[in-house]
């Protein structure tokens, strides 16, 4: 109750000035505004940041002063005291958990918006165990019913995105995320699709150690990707740099292509860098699963824009839930904006930049171009689908950005949808769903 009112009082305060100035007709300060929110929500921490975060990768859900300032926040929460630790572990594990452990660090080694991790050693490995913060569930459910408060606010200001099957979609995951028995099976499902990637290393479950509250991996060693990247700086590190975003880039889209199955969360605490430029991946809390014939659209949409094939274009986006868009010309133009624009790097046959010479601004100018029509054909409902799809694109193109990784990306692409078979896929998808028991997240 307490979080409900403080969520409710910080938000509903800044909701209140947004309406006001769209039925007042006041003059609103949209940057400091934007700026207060983002206070409010970084105090906060929790999972109604980390919506944030994610709301503010997909294009136009917000206006732009605001997810510019969102996409700045950051999940480190201040770690929670050893008295905690010591009675939610015996809460997890009973009495004699100290026992089950050779030694386990009193200080927190990470912290994150959901949970904590400390540094422990058994039966000769070195292992991560991750504890979730107390009342989470409760925090879930007062944020998620104040998103739909800020959703229903923005709606009435600005009708060119319907948030409805957003809102789905982020409560989804975010409930998801409190079920780290769950998560333990998503990280074995990753170590099973990466399996053939040596770029890539996934942490193993421990499962006689793990709870729904609790969750114990293996530690991997590694470096923070900023730090690495500052490091690499200049052209003699040119090769290197690109040699992590490459190993980036198979880390989510192996899985995507080959296995339908996505990791919605590149944020730059969710991975790390070991010495051969191999990437680590850590956290696997919000992963989506797609239909075969969704990851088809993605494909066929790619060859449609690189062949000019209308009616290829018309089954991508009907096959993504976008109903009779072929009598919908308008409609189509204006996505095709925002979908030329994250395909454009993966058309070209050059190396380049992931965003090319113009930078975020050419994406800031799709960004608005698509606001601009869909104003005025009445809105748009995004299919849920999209939220994470736009989060994985977005965050891992600012990754690149930051190694300044400069990629042949269309040679990168070809290669790994090359003889794609959506059947192939779904039985492939399946398989290894039902061998690390989320048989029910079959689409």
């Amino acid at each position: 109750m307490r979080r409900f009112a403080r969520v409710g009082g910080e938000v509903g305060w800044l909701a209140a000035q947004l309406a006001g100035s769209r039925v007042l007709g006041t003059t609103l300060d949209k940057g400091r505004h934007s700026q207060q929110l983002k206070a409010a929500l970084g105090g906060l921490k929790g999972p109604l940041m980390k919506a944030a975060q994610i709301l503010a990768t997909v294009p136009e859900a917000l206006p732009r002063e605001y997810a510019e300032e969102l996409r700045q926040l950051q999940s480190n929460a201040p770690p929670m005291g050893w008295p905690f630790v010591r009675r939610r572990m015996r809460t997890e594990l009973g009495a004699g958990w100290e026992q089950r452990f050779d030694s386990f660090g009193r200080e927190a080694a990470a912290a994150a918006s959901l949970g904590q991790v400390h540094k422990a050693e058994a039966g000769g490995r070195t292992l991560a165990c991750k504890l979730q913060y107390p009342d989470m569930a409760s925090a879930v459910e007062a944020d998620v019913q104040q998103l739909r408060l800020a959703f229903s606010v923005y709606r009435q200001y600005d009708r060119a995105i319907d948030t409805s099957e957003i809102y789905a979609e982020l409560t989804a995951r975010l409930r998801e995320e409190l079920d780290y028995e769950r998560e333990a099976q998503h990280m074995a499902l990753y170590r099973l699709m990466l399996a053939g990637e040596t770029g890539v290393t996934v942490p193993e479950p421990v499962a006689e150690l793990t709870t729904r509250r609790l969750l114990t991996m293996t530690w991997l060693e590694g470096r923070p990707l900023l730090e690495v990247a500052q490091e690499l700086s200049g052209s003699q590190g040119q090769e290197r740099r690109d040699a992590i975003a490459l190993n980036m880039f198979r880390a989510w889209y192996v899985p995507f292509y080959y296995h339908g199955v996505i990791h919605g969360d590149p944020h730059l605490g969710n991975y790390s860098v070991r010495p051969d430029d191999g990437v680590n991946l850590l956290d696997f809390g919000c992963i989506r699963v797609f239909r075969p014939d969704f990851v088809e659209g993605v494909i066929d949409l790619y060859r449609a824009f690189e062949t000019d094939d209308e009616a290829l274009a018309i089954k991508a986006y009907e096959s993504w839930g976008f109903a009779g868009i072929a009598d919908k010309p308008d409609l189509m133009q204006a996505l095709n904006i925002w979908a030329r624009f994250l395909y454009k790097p993966l058309l070209e046959d050059r190396v380049q930049s992931i965003m090319g010479e113009r930078g975020s601004m050419e994406g800031a100018e799709a960004a608005g171009q698509v606001h601009k029509e869909l104003r005025r054909l009445g809105g748009v409902k995004p299919p849920r689908e999209f939220v994470l799809m736009d989060r994985a694109a977005i965050g891992l193109g600012s990754v690149f950005l930051h190694l300044k990784a400069e990629i042949n990306w269309h040679r990168v692409f070809q290669e790994l949808i090359a003889g794609f078979d959506a059947a192939a896929l779904g039985r492939r998808q399946k398989q290894a769903l039902k061998q690390v028991g989320l048989a029910e997240e079959i689409p």
